[in-house]
């Protein structure tokens, strides 16, 4: 594909991702958090973007701060990764939760700073991985060679950047030597594999958890290829032009959430759904910076070529 090509189709997948979103917000001061003005909020579509999905994992830890601190929020759920990177960026979004990848790609563009991240026994980190059906004779990364794989959106930390960065370390070239279905998210790589669609898929380890427990996945049809080194957990970022004392109140409220009134233990959610103990403030940019070494291998380059290849299939 020319430069010039790659330009415009980036512009298009841009003008389409933020049409999800009123651009009201372009260029003018982030919202205060009242009533008249609730901070946006927009989470990534890690389970493929279903409003009964995704917000409703997040819903009652933001309706508990509301209760506490008096700022009121609307959440919405992007159409994909890119949706939410945009939405940051282009003054429509106040909040953001998404992966480390999106993350750093907002932060480098100067519309993201951490704000929270979720915390499970201690730890704020969670696992990608590469799961293959356990009839399609696969035992190591090489045996992906010539199979079909499926992997989730672009911007992905655990369902694209990380599966890619294992396959190309271990001597696979996805766009060359895999047929490749991109399919947008973790519930529709894990559904792919599934149906038999293909043979592996890149996925993070809470949502097969999560596909396991809804039994949308047949006891024993699938098994654990590799499993990542651990992964921050994908974060709760702010807009840097918020004021600062809505960032300071909303850091107070994650760092006691689990103490706040009107919420249980068991509404206290995180990725995939999954419950967690709490939320923390205490961030470190520099593990989000190590995060990205983790897949410095998945250039400009190897994405454009992987996207070709699945647009030519």
């Amino acid at each position: 594909m020319s430069r010039k090509l790659l330009t415009v189709g980036l512009s298009l997948i841009t003008a389409a991702a933020t049409a999800i979103l009123p651009l009201t917000g372009y260029a003018q001061a982030q919202n205060d958090g009242s009533a008249q003005q609730p901070l946006r909020v927009i989470l990534v579509p890690a389970d493929g973007g279903t409003e009964d999905g995704t917000k409703q994992d997040f819903q009652p830890i933001f309706s508990a701060i509301t209760r506490a601190t008096e700022l009121n929020f609307d959440i919405k759920v992007g159409q994909s990764y890119s949706a939410v990177i945009e939405a940051m960026c282009n003054g429509a979004a106040d909040i953001a939760w998404y992966g480390p990848a999106s993350y750093l790609q907002a932060r480098e563009r100067d519309c993201a700073e951490l704000l929270a991240l979720a915390v499970r026994d201690g730890q704020s980190v969670y696992y990608s991985g590469i799961f293959v059906r356990s009839d399609a004779g696969i035992d190591a990364i090489a045996d992906i060679k010539g199979k079909r794989i499926a992997l989730g959106d672009v911007n992905s930390t655990s369902s694209f950047a990380v599966p890619v960065a294992m396959l190309l370390t271990a001597g696979v070239d996805p766009a060359r030597d895999t047929s490749i279905n991109m399919t947008g998210s973790h519930a529709n790589v894990l559904k792919a594999l599934a149906e038999g669609l293909v043979d592996a898929g890149g996925a993070s380890f809470d949502s097969f958890e999560k596909a396991v427990n809804a039994k949308a996945i047949e006891p024993g049809s699938l098994s654990v290829l590799t499993k990542s080194a651990p992964i921050p957990y994908p974060p709760l970022a702010m807009h840097p032009k918020l004021d600062d004392a809505v960032k300071a109140k909303l850091r107070e409220a994650f760092d006691n959430i689990a103490s706040l009134p009107g919420i249980s233990p068991e509404q206290i959610r995180g990725y995939g759904g999954g419950k967690v103990d709490g939320y923390t403030s205490q961030v470190s940019e520099q593990d989000m910076a190590n995060a990205g070494l983790m897949f410095d291998k998945v250039t400009d380059q190897v994405k454009t070529e992987i996207m070709n290849k699945a647009g030519a299939r």
